[in-house]
């Protein structure tokens, strides 16, 4: 007889795992409103807590010791509450203005959502960005073919990642449970973060993930040594923070899901 311990519910985020190559707009725009702040922050700095809520985003920056130093440095005294607004209203504005041009579906995602649907899987998404920014994203994606049945923000819930509460959401509004039948997949450590804190599958993606940090021309000229080794850092930061598989590309999630569901099939024969 045919197990029902099956995941059911396959919860993507947006930006670097579905639409955005390496989470491009959301880095340049913290590039371009922290540079006229007067704070020169690496895209590396600018990558690492990409997946938080986007004011959170902000916090860490000025916290890691580089923006911290800046700041002081800059206006002579440290930053406050305050002054992560000010720059929350600067990243929103400029965000709003440029994120929908980077919101077509990214290559194999139409094709994988198709499959995964047809399989019988709900489809569901959360997204460090608040409705407002997910105004510009969304009439875009669907132009390009990919609408979830599912989307929630920072906005729905009150707190962002890595906490569970935006998942647990769309599991509410998609009436699946237990957790176990959820897998979480994105690009970020945050991602993986916010599936196991939730008791779901949590996979990262490597290929146009903002954790590899490339764009297209990048990722197309790296030597492949090179290459290789990026991506087996890539996997090494997803595994460290919970991820139960780490796949190249979406179009490998129908088989990576067809793992887990190995593993719940001998997870429940051995009871």
């Amino acid at each position: 007889m045919e197990s029902k311990n099956k995941i059911e519910l396959v919860v993507f985020d947006w930006a670097g795992t579905t639409v955005d190559y390496g989470s491009s707009a959301p880095s340049e725009v913290f590039d371009r409103v922290f540079r006229a702040a007067g704070l020169h922050l690496t895209k590396e700095e600018i990558n690492r807590p990409m997946g938080l809520e986007k004011k959170a985003h902000i916090r860490e920056l000025l916290s890691c010791e580089s923006g911290r130093n800046q700041w002081q440095g800059q206006y002579g005294r440290p930053w406050y509450d305050e002054d992560v607004d000010a720059l929350y209203e600067k990243f929103e504005a400029t965000l709003h203005e440029v994120v929908a041009e980077r919101s077509d579906p990214m290559d194999g995602v139409v094709e994988t959502v198709d499959a995964l649907r047809r399989a019988g899987l709900k489809i569901g998404s959360t997204t460090g960005y608040n409705d407002w920014m997910m105004e510009q994203v969304l009439p875009r994606a669907a132009a390009g073919g990919y609408t979830p049945d599912c989307v929630v923000t920072p906005d729905a819930t009150g707190i962002g990642r890595p906490s569970p509460f935006m998942l647990f959401e769309c599991m509410r509004r998609m009436k699946v449970y237990p957790p176990c039948h959820v897998v979480k997949v994105g690009d970020t450590t945050v991602d993986m973060q916010e599936g196991k804190n939730a008791g779901a599958f949590s996979i990262g993606i490597l290929t146009g993930s903002n954790l590899l940090g490339l764009t297209p021309e990048e990722y197309a000229a790296l030597p492949a040594e090179e290459l290789a080794r990026r991506k087996q850092d890539a996997t090494r930061r997803y595994l460290e923070a919970g991820a139960d598989l780490v796949i190249d590309s979406i179009r490998e999630l129908p088989a990576a899901i067809e793992e887990l569901n190995r593993r719940l099939a001998d997870k429940e024969a051995s009871l």
